[in-house]
């Protein structure tokens, strides 16, 4: 330690008194000193960035503790209305300039008031079901007057009340038999008899018990209502029939071969629409290639926009999560692809990219701010301008798409202007929640942008995330795949059901009327052939829900 100083030091306090301030030095001060003076000075700033990054870690954590709890515990929804009941706009006019200091929110609410539905009577909710009328009428030894004893004679009747009835599944034996035939006259003639054989249906799998409407029990119960292999074995079992969960395995992977054909199909005609959605979704497979495996496979889903005339929704599993498998399903599509924003989507180099303002939306309510008072947080001003844009864009949804991009250039524009100069003026602390916000909204302006140069681009993703979420919910009963064979059966049945619901049908009927059909066209259906399958073709009455 020096033992002499020379210069004359003023010493300021500042605030806490923890912070000095040197303003004279004497020129004459020795090298070594001042040196040394500078190495301290070097050494409190390190000390002081370092105190503040750890200060920011601790913010990060707590953020994402309490992101964690309200996932677990708190609401799901992401509307305003659920975050901040007293959240208001934020502006006046959109188009007016911003102002970093947020002003005074003005008197509109920013959520509609819930109304709620009418409950529906009785006749509307059976109005589909078929009615059979049951009268009751008095015995013959009643039907006599207790006046002149004469028969009595009907006037009329009454209804007194509905009940719903329902008859348990009848489980039986098809035996197939077929008649053998020959010409008499031939054999008379040739002493040798002319057999021929009636025709058999052809079946659905070969060496097997399996009829086309008890596989599609199987599947239907497993894809659509979620009931694991091992309950349906139950089923069976409670009803007399002892078929174990592999028998019922086979029976879905062997037969679901027959819809490769009609999947290639529908993708093709998918690949056609002006508008494509996709999202993806993670599946444990046991065994890859008769090997155990610990890796994480996925299930691509990707579907038809809202307007299209012919509505499909397919499935497609795949190993692996990576670029090539869109450039597998997307490389040649030339329309518009809208995605949550998953970097792989751009390997789709063809398309037009639009993006997903629930998941631009989802990312501003992880961040914001414990607490009540949210009137300050930048998230919420972010949320607050999001909201009014939906709240906009559901106004235009029953306008026709031209007049639907008229009206969101006159006024959703302004507000995303206001958005976007909103996260340019935010200056969020590295590493934060708000910062990713600000991060994924603003690298992805151009995508998030796209919708307001087509009025046929909905405002979110959420149509291809709904058509994920029934193998999401199965997936929570079945829990995995035991192989690859499994998983792409899977994804062939879901093509199958969920296209069917997108179309009005009923999907085990549908799927019954594909299974008796498809064998009957072999390996490779035509195109016509195929084409009279469609959901939208000319089906039986049965398939159809009334």
């Amino acid at each position: 330690m020096f033992t002499v100083f020379y210069g004359i030091i003023t010493v300021v306090e500042i605030k806490k008194k923890e912070v000095f301030l040197v303003s004279e030095i004497h020129k004459n001060i020795p090298p070594e000193l001042a040196q040394y003076i500078k190495h301290l000075e070097e050494e409190n700033q390190l000390v002081k960035e370092e105190n503040k990054s750890l200060k920011q870690q601790i913010t990060n954590l707590n953020e994402m503790l309490f992101n964690s709890r309200k996932k677990l515990f708190g609401k799901s929804s992401e509307t305003l209305k659920n975050i901040d009941e007293n959240q208001l706009s934020l502006f006046n006019e959109a188009e007016a300039e911003y102002n970093a200091k947020a002003p005074e929110p003005i008197e509109k609410t920013l959520v509609k008031a819930y109304s709620r539905k009418p409950k529906r009577t009785k006749d509307e909710i059976y109005a589909n079901v078929p009615h059979k009328e049951v009268v009751c009428t008095l015995a013959d030894d009643k039907n006599i007057c207790e006046e002149c004893g004469e028969k009595l004679t009907v006037i009329g009747k009454e209804k007194v009340r509905s009940e719903l009835m329902i008859i348990p599944a009848q489980i039986f034996v098809i035996d197939y038999y077929r008649e053998i035939y020959k010409c008499k006259a031939c054999e008379e003639l040739s002493d040798e008899a002319k057999i021929i054989k009636a025709e058999v249906p052809v079946s659905v799998m070969k060496k097997s018990m399996a009829a086309p409407a008890t596989v599609a029990f199987v599947m239907a119960e497993k894809y659509q209502n979620g009931v694991p292999l091992y309950r349906q074995e139950s089923y069976w079992k409670n009803n007399g029939v002892e078929l174990s969960r592999n028998t019922l395995a086979n029976w879905i992977i062997r037969s679901s071969k027959w819809f490769e054909p009609v999947f290639d199909y529908l993708s093709e005609l998918l690949l056609k629409e002006n508008i494509v959605h996709a999202d993806e979704t993670e599946l444990r497979v046991l065994k890859r290639n008769g090997e155990h495996t610990n890796s994480v496979s996925r299930m691509w889903v990707y579907c038809s926009g809202k307007y299209s005339q012919k509505p499909v929704a397919l499935y497609k599993y795949h190993p692996t999560r990576s670029a090539k498998v869109v450039e597998e399903l997307f490389g040649d599509y030339t329309g518009i692809l809208q995605t949550d924003g998953y970097a792989a989507y751009n390997a789709a180099i063809n398309a037009k990219h639009a993006g997903c303002w629930a998941h631009a939306r989802r990312k501003f309510v992880d961040c914001l701010p414990k607490g009540v008072d949210k009137t300050n947080s930048k998230a919420a001003e972010a949320l607050a301008l999001i909201e009014e844009i939906f709240i906009e864009e559901k106004s235009f949804e029953d306008l026709k798409p031209d007049k639907r991009k008229t009206k969101r250039m006159e006024r959703i524009k302004p507000l995303l202007d206001a958005f976007w100069l909103c996260l340019e003026n935010a200056n969020p602390a590295g590493g934060s929640g708000l910062q990713k916000a600000v991060s994924y909204a603003l690298n992805h302006k151009a995508s998030l942008e796209l919708f307001l140069t087509d009025g046929h681009i909905e405002l979110t993703n959420n149509r291809a995330e709904r058509a994920v979420k029934p193998f999401v919910i199965g997936r929570k009963n079945f829990l995995f795949s035991d192989t690859d064979r499994g998983a792409k059966a899977s994804a062939l049945c879901y093509s199958i059901i969920e296209t069917a619901k997108l179309n009005k049908l009923n999907p085990m009927a549908y799927l019954s009327h594909l299974l008796t059909e498809l064998p009957k066209l072999g390996d490779n259906p035509t195109a016509e052939q195929l084409e009279k399958l469609m959901p939208w073709a000319e089906l039986p009455e049965y398939c159809k829900i009334n």
